[in-house]
Formats: structure tokens, sequence, C-alpha cells
């Protein structure tokens, strides 16, 4: 994609976007005037200073007191905990339903109806697949698990094989040439090859269940959330908002892991350079184009 064309499209784009705001919005601008004076009011009588006795020790607790024993230590490793199990619970099943989903592991009449499941998994957040397990589970951490895990099945396999489908081709038909399986081609080549991708996405949804989580709670599902929404219940913004920082440092600190796990499969000089094609085309045609790309130069 050349540069004027480029800065075309974002030109349409942002056209596009404004229209459509203005579109949206329609005669309700008078409901912004003082919304910024609220803001600061709400901020300054209600969230500030924060209350940190959410750190301090809250019994019952069993063999453990002080910041061990708060509501803030305890809601977060609870949180922790069903983000853990629920993403891993939802990789190992995502994974395999990924390459069948992919276009270049599996023929079409396999790859679209694992597709249209993982679309179906996907399209209810999960905090609505909570609302039904807790019909039938009952309040508590177990139905917020499942929930966390049914929407990283369908949002973590839609990555996958779009990741998968961004491998070189070359591999593949070599692995073909060779007379592997598809079950073979997909753990012995495809997976490696995108290795770096799948484990972003991994740690990304981790990151992303821990942040649900707290959305969780409200309807019952435990964790942290549980502790928010009581504050919430009492109208207590400024102890609400000290455990929102607490999910925030969590966060930033999965982010720092994150880079951290990720260096041992990113070699040095082992990453091509992006370019801004492949932020608009689909994965499968971005691969053929950076490497047709890549023949021109090598021809040149």
């Amino acid at each position: 994609m050349r540069r004027h064309h480029f800065i075309i499209a974002i030109l349409a784009l942002v056209l596009l976007a404004w229209m459509t705001f203005l579109d949206v919005v329609g005669d309700d601008w008078g409901r912004l005037d003082g919304s910024l004076d609220n803001l600061v009011i709400f901020f300054s009588e209600s969230i500030w200073p924060l209350d940190w006795s959410v750190l301090d020790a809250s019994p019952p607790c069993e063999g453990a007191e002080g910041f061990f024993c708060s509501p803030a230590y305890t809601g977060i490793i609870e949180t922790l905990k069903m983000a853990f199990v629920a993403t891993i619970l939802g990789f190992v099943i995502a994974l395999p339903l990924a390459t069948l989903a992919a276009s270049n592991l599996s023929p079409t009449w396999v790859s679209i109806p694992v597709r249209i499941f993982l679309s179906a998994m996907r399209s209810l957040p999960s905090i609505i697949w909570a609302i039904f397990l807790l019909i039938f589970i009952g309040i508590g951490p177990v139905a917020g698990i499942f929930a966390m895990a049914l929407y990283t099945i369908g949002y973590l396999g839609k990555l996958q094989y779009e990741s998968i489908e961004g491998v070189q081709n070359a591999p593949l038909e070599a692995a073909r040439a060779m007379g592997l399986k598809r079950s073979e081609t997909s753990l012995h080549v495809a997976i490696p090859e995108a290795a770096n991708h799948l484990i972003s996405q991994l740690l990304f949804m981790f990151e992303y269940n821990v942040r649900h989580g707290t959305v969780l709670g409200i309807v019952g599902a435990g964790g942290i959330g549980y502790h928010i929404n009581n504050q919430l219940k009492f109208l207590a913004y400024d102890k609400a908002a000290a455990l929102l920082i607490v999910v925030f440092i969590v966060v930033v600190a999965i982010d720092m892991l994150s880079m951290y796990i990720r260096s041992f499969v990113t070699e040095e000089g082992d990453v091509k350079r992006p370019s801004w094609g492949t932020v608009f085309l689909p994965a499968g045609i971005a691969a053929r184009y950076h490497h047709k790309k890549s023949t021109q130069d090598e021809e040149e």
C-alpha cells in the first residue's frame, strides 16, 4: 500500500467516523453541559482522597493477618486464580479448534462450521455467560471460571486461527510434500511458526480475564469484583477506587511479565518489520503480500 493511498484511506475513515458520531449523538449535545464540573465535584467529594482501609485486615481469615487478610489481597488472589484456570481451560480447548478453523490447514467444510461455533461462543460477553451459569451452578467463583472460559474459547480461538493463517506457506507446503497429516502439520509446523503470537494472545487473554473478573463479581461470581460491588452498594466510592488501583497495578505487572516471557520466543533479527498494509488486510492475504514483496526485494 502506497503512502498516499494510506493517507487517503485514513482520512476517509476519520470522516466516516465523524459523520457516524454526529448521526448517533443527534440533539444530545446539551447533555455535555456541566459534565466536566460534575466530574470534578464527584472526584473531589466522593473519591479523593482514596480510602486505603481496604488493605487492612478484615476478619474472619484462616491463618492470615494484616494485609494478607484484607479484601484487596483476598479478592485479587481469587480473581487471579479464576482468570488463570479459565484462561488455561479456554486455551486448551481453543487451540485445537483454531487449527480446524484455519483455512490453510482445514478444508472449507470444516473451517466454516468451526468459525461459526467460535463466533457463537464470543457473541455473549462473559458477564452474560456468568448470569446464565449462576442460575445452574449458583453464586460463587465456579460460575465465574466457566463464564470466562466460554468467552475465552470464542475470543482466543479467533485470534489463534488468524495467527495460524498468517504463517508463511513455504513451511506448510514442505510439510505436505513430506506426507505429514493435517494434525502433524498443525502440531509440528503451524503452531511453532505462530508460537510468538499464540503466547502473546494467551497472556493478553489472561490479562483480559483478570480485568473482566472485576465485572463478574458484580453479579456474584466472586473475586475482587465482589468487594468492589459491596463498596458501590454503600456508595463508598473512595474504597472502590482504591480496589480499582489494586487491579490496575496487577494488570501492569501482568503486562511486564508478558514482555519478559515473550522475549524467550522472539529472537533478535527474527522479527520482520511490519507494514501498514497488514493492518487492513486479512492475515492470509497479508502473508502472501509479504512473501511477494520480499521476493521482489530479493530480485532487485
